[in-house]
């Protein structure tokens, strides 16, 4: 916002002061994600702060992510490259049934038609806050926000210049395997109108398994630039770098043995992406705003990986799926605010157009022959055109918040094999209706409700059958209340619902990629925390999910959905002295399935089968030290302090087997600011 915005001189008058405020009008959805606009958010949401992400012995954004009710990690490399993230009960595999943003930015390589994190340019490290929004948010975002919304903010540029340098080493017990985090951050306003900020982030070294080498570089540069008292213009120019060995997943007797060995020695993963972006922001008048986000990247990533799969099968070919992306989008908004009768509305308007091109490639190399041969060769152009509209009517002294929306979405897929020299296309619309209610019920009570539909069209993969596919659609519905019977309490409950249906399935029958696919998903959220004022620097949280999942279609209807625990529980204890701090965390998860026929019995290969329930305990100190008029920071951690024996089962290029967790691990860091 420009700097004329933020300053409210002493000698205006109450009618010039109401002015100013009217014109900081913000159409975003989400705001500025601050506890305030949380608790008045018609829907179940939270915001993971500063506090949260780098005080509670978080290894990764993984770790950050699990204290959220309702989201399930799957650790698949041990050191955060590659996440695999779901939401109330939904398939957490490569995160491909949640919308991730990085500052409002959708952070998949294709937003629409390849929706999985198979390339995460995110670390923790440049991280300020996650917004995780689990309702009420289809009508804004678009495709694939079937179980919610996360967004990562990344640290602002600061008013005054400044820097950070950041060094930590995590040492895993059972290897002694070391993984470095590097962090360095340098920027501020270098004149009244105008800031710079560059971070880079280096992490280098092992996971805490062999064969989990692992090299990344992440850096960003944003600038913004104060136009004038009612304009700016943001850009950011990002770039990304990972090379990581795989470790896969083991036999149930190879696991049993060494759950930290690996037997995929050719499994490995390298990617780079370069991204950029650039916001312009205009007040207009006392009640308008216009807000202009563009958007592009050009990544490549490539998965190798031994065949056969099964891990206990010495390999005979090398696969290889390279994939190009080449993506931009742009999507302009307007914002109104206006008064009908006793009404206030805040009417949002906006459109986006999305482009996404992939080259979709595997080989195949006989490791006895040497020969490489191409097996696919695919091409996929994507148009995507969207509009929307919504009114926030306010009632009551603004108590009462209403908000109709409707979304339009047209989805156009061109697809080229160049083996075989065919082509097709899909095309799919949809609208997209929502409805949002928030009312302040009392000071200490906020009530909610909404229902939204979202849609996940059809992917790259799913559209070169030549048979038409249509949108995955789901309705979601959420009932909850905010309450602080207290200063120093504040409880929350939220009752969700999912029907999600027209799931695309493959049938064997006709060869085809069909809409077969339904589930519902249901469940309660319940959170508490407390501040006792008794005991000052003491911070309580606790969180409780109960999810009730089935197949409604198919061979298996009236199972469990895979992947989805009946039970997930999360205890926070934050304690602050003088210039220590400290933080105890535990994450419970109940068991579940990893197949759709809820195989209750292991299979031989280790394909299928229950997954175990966990209590994982992770636990943090911090000790801030005055250095030469610098704020320097140690920290020591422990993670799975008590050594918990879990795993998942096998994710995308090594399917078979039993994947482990992280087990314990040590955490030394130093931080100075500057």
């Amino acid at each position: 916002m420009p700097a004329a915005l933020h300053a409210q001189p002493a000698n205006q008058t109450d009618a010039e002061v109401l002015e100013l405020e009217a014109i900081t009008v913000d159409g975003s959805w989400l705001g500025d994600s601050t506890e305030a606009e949380v608790k008045r958010y018609p829907g179940a949401r939270d915001v993971l702060s500063e506090k949260d992400l780098h005080e509670q012995a978080n290894r990764t954004l993984d770790d950050a992510l699990r204290k959220v009710p309702s989201v399930r990690v799957e650790d698949e490399t041990g050191t955060g490259v590659l996440p695999n993230i779901g939401i109330r009960g939904l398939n957490p595999l490569r995160s491909e049934r949640v919308m991730m943003l990085l500052d409002g930015i959708p952070l998949a390589l294709a937003p629409y038609t390849g929706t999985g994190l198979s390339l995460f340019p995110a670390s923790l490290e440049m991280i300020a806050r996650a917004d995780i929004v689990r309702g009420g948010g289809a009508v804004r975002f678009g495709p694939n926000n079937v179980s919610g919304v996360i967004d990562l903010i990344s640290k602002p540029i600061p008013q005054e210049v400044s820097g950070t340098a950041k060094q930590k080493f995590i040492v895993d017990e059972r290897t002694g395997n070391l993984l470095s985090d590097t962090y360095f951050r340098w920027g501020g306003f270098v004149s009244p109108d105008f800031g710079l900020q560059a971070q880079v982030n280096a992490i280098t070294g092992d996971g805490g398994r062999e064969h989990s080498g692992t090299d990344v570089l992440n850096v960003m540069v944003d600038g913004e630039w104060l136009i004038d008292d009612w304009s700016s213009l943001k850009g950011r120019l990002q770039y990304y770098d990972v090379d990581a060995e795989l470790p896969g997943a083991l036999s149930s007797q190879a696991y049993e043995q060494d759950p930290s060995q690996s037997t995929r020695p050719h499994d490995a993963f390298d990617a780079k992406t370069l991204r950029a972006s650039l916001t312009y922001d205009r007040q207009i008048g006392s009640n308008g705003e216009f807000h202009w986000v563009n958007f592009a990247h050009k990544s490549d990533r490539t998965f190798d990986f031994g065949q056969p799969f099964d891990p206990d099968t010495p390999a005979t070919d090398v696969a290889s799926s390279p994939r190009e992306f080449t993506v931009y989008g742009t999507e302009p908004r307007y914002t109104n605010l206006f008064h009908t009768g006793y009404a206030s509305h805040k009417l949002v308007v906006g459109a986006r157009y999305v482009r996404e091109e992939v080259d979709f490639a595997v080989d195949r190399t006989n490791l006895t022959t040497g020969t490489t041969t191409a097996a696919r060769d695919w091409y996929f152009k994507t148009d995507a055109y969207a509009a929307y509209i919504s009114d926030t009517v306010s009632l009551m002294n603004d108590r009462l918040e209403i908000t109709p929306g409707l979304r339009y979405e047209s989805v156009e897929t061109d697809f080229s094999d160049r083996i075989n020299n065919t082509a097709s296309g899909n095309r799919t619309t949809e609208l997209l209706p929502g409805l949002a209610v928030g009312f302040q019920a009392a000071d200490s009570v906020f009530l909610f409700a909404n229902a939204n539909k979202s849609l996940r069209v059809p992917q790259v993969a799913q559209v070169t059958r030549g048979a038409p596919v249509s949108n995955e659609l789901a309705w979601n519905y959420e009932l909850g209340m905010r309450y602080e019977p207290t200063s120093d309490i504040s409880l929350s409950a939220a009752l969700f619902r999912i029907d999600f249906s027209d799931q695309i399935e493959f049938d064997r029958a006709s060869l085809q990629f069909q809409n077969l696919g339904e589930t519902r998903h249901q469940g309660v959220e319940l959170t508490a925390a407390w501040q006792p004022y008794t005991v000052p620097g003491l911070s309580l949280k606790a969180n409780y999910t109960l999810t009730d999942t089935e197949q409604l279609a198919g061979q298996f209807a009236g199972n469990e959905v895979p992947y989805a625990s009946d039970h997930q529980f999360n205890v926070t204890a934050e304690y602050e002295l003088d210039s220590w701090a400290f933080g105890l965390n535990g994450h419970y998860r109940s068991a579940a399935f990893s197949d759709a026929a809820n195989t209750q019995v292991e299979t031989a290969d280790g394909s299928a089968g229950p997954l175990p329930s966990a209590w994982v305990w992770n636990l943090q100190a911090s000790k801030d030290l005055g250095v030469s008029n610098r704020n320097v920071r140690l920290t020591a951690a422990i993670n799975n302090l008590f050594d918990e024996d879990y795993y998942t089962r096998g994710v995308d290029v090594s399917p078979i087997g039993r994947v482990a967790q992280p087990g314990r691990s040590f955490v030394v860091a130093v931080q100075a600011d500057f």
